[in-house]
């Protein structure tokens, strides 16, 4: 049963190529049904024949291949008019485009069926050969040559009826290559469909083209300063506005695959269509997975609005062209297989709305596809018009003097027809002679109807059915293989094919050349660093990166502390000291009270423990963990320098700086810390001498530090000393001098009531004016008395504060005795208070950057990580330089060299 499934593609198979049809038919009359194919073709119908009967099958498969071979009596009888030396020529090309039988074992799993087909055709080949054409061309040529001697009176009728039946027999021949194109295009999709057959041969030729189209968009994006040039051909279809070369595109892939537009320009960009062979009729883009079904309106509408925005997205802003290509692939079956660029078509002026350089862009945008000397121009002249009104033939001249890769193709010769006073016009266009222009080969085609909404099968009946009816076709029986779109395809991909085979060999050696070079010139300039481009440079940095963090959870709990503690102090207390501890302090000195300070401690605090304090401890532990992550950066650098690769610096920078300022704290510890905060500061007791010597020390540095600030700010604001004026030459300026009396002044005061308030009472304002007035004569403003005396004054209390602090190190047993119930140990309290808030908080910190935030921030930096690893422009800023720019272009290079050959194989496979 499964070789009666196959017998039809099988011997269908062997008849389509394409020469063996033409070459048979040219010398026969196709029309003529010999008897035994009559048989055949009711045999074929007959159920009887198809049902448990595999060995009448196989003698039926058999007797199909000798009917379809059997033709070449056509061949000998139609070819002995031209000579014994010419048929046998012929016979040798037929001979030679057999098609290769053996795929036919991957269909057959029973091999006697193929070597008993190969074997008949052999007999046949062998009985052919042993044809004595000489004798044949001896016995036929008398009566040939008594019929065509002119002298004869019944000549020239026989020479109109010689050409009516010969215009017949060409009509004959197209009906049936039509017919057969037909059935050979369905019997190839159904081959493609069968899977379950390694179709070998065929599936070489699906690919190759695919595998061409890849290649031609890695060189359409590569870019070198070795000038190495992409010379592959391609088939660049040019021709002026409205001319109807996108038709012809469209006609060539057999669907309405552009947008349309009423004499408006609607190509803006370079359009690369890729046609190869499938078994459906599809459509796909080269960036999108999505397929087109070019067999259903409405996707052929959604194809083409795609193609219209994907124009208008690649056209800049104040521009109407774009030089960017938009790559799509078309498949189906029977498809010629070729590489075509639809272009922006040539204008002769610019009209309202189109930029002003748009004529001149188009120009050169043409000029710099044709230029390749290895691309195939497909002109396209509009024969409905007069020919001195074409622009584009005069550009394609310029390029290509000598007509080597030009086919000129003239559309629309239905109105030509038409139109034309002088129909030989198009004779002498399609035989070279009207246009200086030269050319391999001349076209005329039909591509529409007059209707945009025209179908390609309608169209194509009504092509065939003018050229059948044309006078142009009647007169002009020479020109038959130069008319309609399939001749045109077919020809396209012959001299496309042709001219790939001659040149992508020398292409692959330019590219050989150019890899020798660059990697010439690495071993040269780097030759201790690995080949490592952009991408694999910065997935090395991420592993760096990342490799940080963990560094980072590394780092001790003492370590963390200490550095939490440092910081949280420097945070706050510039709050305590001035917001808190002094003006409590002032109150004693105001009250004689000392209870007035523990009451007036407890409230700042308890409001700015509830307010401000875990929001300020919150930035301050985020500020540690930032500057912690930096510092351990730098030291792991400073550590690896000499193995460090400094290309790699900015990026990990860039990264590190960007994942810290996006990290923020989470936000549910606040509420947490609060509470803990609230609770230690409540406690004013302390238990032990260890804490109390802590606290004691604290205060005693604090104090101490305060109390050189306030000096330095002093000395600043009343000038030198009196030694430091004689010993280092320094002098003091008016206003110093005004300032170092007020001291003096104040200071006076001070020595006289060393319990003085931090407030001066109006009496003592004025007799202190009094006196500086008296002394020197000039009147002293208030506010300078003022200004002076918060120095002055700030400076007498941490002296006495600092005395105080000392004698009280050294009194923790009075303090235990009395179960801290004296007043007199107040400031200490507050210290240890503080210092235990401290301490706690920097351990609740602690806790949250190793259990929580180093793990979000290495979250935060996979993130960054991956956006950045995805913007190619951010690449190129932080990972750049030869050395990077070296390397891609070096992989490139080997990219396009591995596709080039491979494609060579697959290519010479192929042949």
């Amino acid at each position: 049963m499964e070789i009666l499934a196959c017998r039809r593609p099988v011997l269908v198979s062997i008849l389509k190529n394409r020469k063996l049809i033409k070459r048979c038919n040219t010398y026969s009359h196709i029309q003529q049904r010999s008897m035994s194919n009559i048989m055949l073709r009711r045999m074929d119908r007959n159920p009887l024949f198809k049902i448990n009967n595999p060995q009448l099958s196989r003698h039926f498969a058999i007797m199909r291949v000798l009917n379809s071979v059997l033709k070449l009596r056509y061949l000998v009888i139609g070819s002995a008019v031209g000579g014994g030396v010419s048929v046998s020529k012929k016979y040798q090309e037929w001979k030679d485009s057999l098609p290769d039988l053996s795929w036919l074992e991957d269909i057959f799993p029973n091999n006697d069926v193929a070597n008993t087909i190969q074997t008949s055709l052999k007999s046949i080949m062998d009985t052919v050969q042993n044809i004595d054409f000489a004798k044949i061309v001896e016995d036929i040529s008398p009566i040939v040559t008594k019929a065509a001697t002119p002298n004869s009176k019944d000549y020239k009728q026989k020479l109109e009826i010689s050409q009516q039946e010969l215009i017949e027999i060409q009509l004959r021949y197209q009906k049936e290559l039509e017919k057969l194109e037909k059935e050979n295009k369905e019997l190839r999709k159904i081959l493609l469909l069968a899977k379950n057959h390694k179709m070998n041969m065929r599936k070489v030729k699906k690919s190759l083209i695919d595998m061409y189209s890849e290649l031609l968009d890695e060189l359409n994006d590569y870019d070198s300063n070795y000038q190495t040039q992409d010379h592959l051909p391609r088939v660049i279809v040019i021709g002026d506005q409205s001319s109807g070369k996108t038709s012809v595109l469209e006609m060539i892939a057999q669907a309405r695959i552009f947008p349309r537009g009423a004499g408006e320009m609607m190509t803006r960009a370079p359009v690369k269509v890729t046609l190869s062979e499938g078994p459906y009729h599809v459509a796909q883009f080269k960036d999108s997975a999505r397929e087109f079904d070019l067999t259903k309106e409405s996707e052929l509408a959604e194809l083409r609005k795609e193609v219209e925005v994907r124009m208008k997205n690649t056209v800049s802003r104040g521009n109407s062209v774009s030089n960017e290509v938009i790559s799509m692939t078309v498949r189906g079956p029977g498809l010629q297989r070729m590489v075509l660029v639809d272009l922006p078509g040539i204008i002769s002026s610019v009209t309202q709305g189109m930029a002003p350089d748009t004529r001149e862009c188009i120009r050169q945008m043409s000029t710099a596809y044709m230029s390749n000397p290895n691309a195939i121009i497909l002109c396209i002249q509009d024969g409905s018009v007069d020919a001195e009104r074409s622009n584009v033939t005069d550009l394609v001249s310029q390029i290509d003097p000598h007509g080597r890769r030009t086919i000129l193709v003239l559309t629309k010769v239905d109105l030509a027809e038409k139109n034309m006073a002088n129909a030989d016009r198009v004779n002498k266009i399609l035989s070279g002679s009207l246009f200086p222009m030269k050319a391999l080969g001349y076209f005329a085609v039909i591509t529409g109807k007059g209707s945009q909404n025209d179908s390609i099968e309608s169209i194509k009946e009504y092509e065939e059915k003018f050229f059948r009816s044309s006078k142009l076709f009647r007169d002009s029986i020479g020109i038959s293989s130069q008319l309609t779109t399939r001749n045109l395809s077919m020809a396209v991909s012959d001299c496309f094919w042709k001219m790939v085979r001659e040149t992508v060999e020398q292409q692959a050696d330019s590219f050989k050349a150019t890899r020798y070079n660059l990697e010439t010139e690495w071993k040269n300039n780097f030759p201790r660093y690995l080949e490592l481009d952009r991408d694999e440079l910065f997935e090395k940095a991420r592993g760096e990166v990342l490799n940080e963090v963990v560094n980072l959870s590394l780092v001790s709990v003492k370590d963390w502390e200490e550095k939490l503690n440092a910081e949280l102090w420097n945070g706050i207390s510039h709050y305590i000291i001035e917001n808190v501890y002094l003006p409590a302090g002032y109150s004693v000195n105001q009250t004689n009270s000392t209870a007035s300070f523990n009451t007036m401690v407890d409230i700042k605090l308890k409001q700015w423990a509830e307010e401000q304090l875990p929001r300020k401890s919150i930035n301050i532990g985020w500020v540690v963990l930032k500057d912690m992550f930096k510092t351990m950066f730098e030291e792991n650098q400073n550590q690896k320098l000499q193995a460090s690769d400094e290309i790699l610096e900015n990026l990990k920078t860039a990264v590190i700086d960007e994942a810290l300022t996006r990290h923020s704290w989470e936000e549910k510890a606040l509420e947490m810390l609060r509470v803990i905060q609230l609770n230690t500061l409540e406690d004013r007791c302390i238990k032990d001498k260890h804490n109390w010597d802590q606290a004691a020390q604290f205060l005693t540095s604090t104090l101490e530090h305060n109390l050189k600030v306030t000096d330095s700010s002093l000395k600043e604001m009343v000038g030198p000393s009196n030694y430091e004026k004689w010993f280092y030459w320094q002098s003091s300026t008016a206003e110093q001098t005004k300032r170092n009396n007020i001291k003096y002044e104040l200071e006076n005061l001070l020595h006289s009531n060393p319990n003085h308030s931090n407030l001066l009472s109006k009496d003592e304002q004025i007799t202190i004016s009094n006196n500086l007035k008296q002394k020197n004569g000039t009147p002293y403003e208030l506010d300078d008395i003022w200004q002076t005396w918060y120095l002055v004054y700030r400076r007498h209390y941490f002296k006495i504060a600092l005395e105080n602090a000392q004698n009280i190190k050294k009194q923790f047993y009075h303090y235990q005795e009395s179960n801290g119930l004296q007043n007199e140990y107040y400031d200490i309290e507050m210290f240890w208070r503080i210092t235990r808030m401290i301490k706690v908080t920097a351990n609740v910190l602690r806790q949250q950057i190793t259990n929580r935030e180093l793990r979000r921030l290495h979250k935060e930096l996979k993130e960054v990580l991956d956006e950045y690893s995805q913007n190619n422009e951010i690449k190129c800023k932080l990972l750049t330089g030869r050395r990077v720019t070296l390397v891609e272009e070096l992989n490139k290079v080997k990219q396009i060299q591995e596709k080039l050959e491979d494609f060579i194989q697959a290519l010479n496979k192929e042949k």
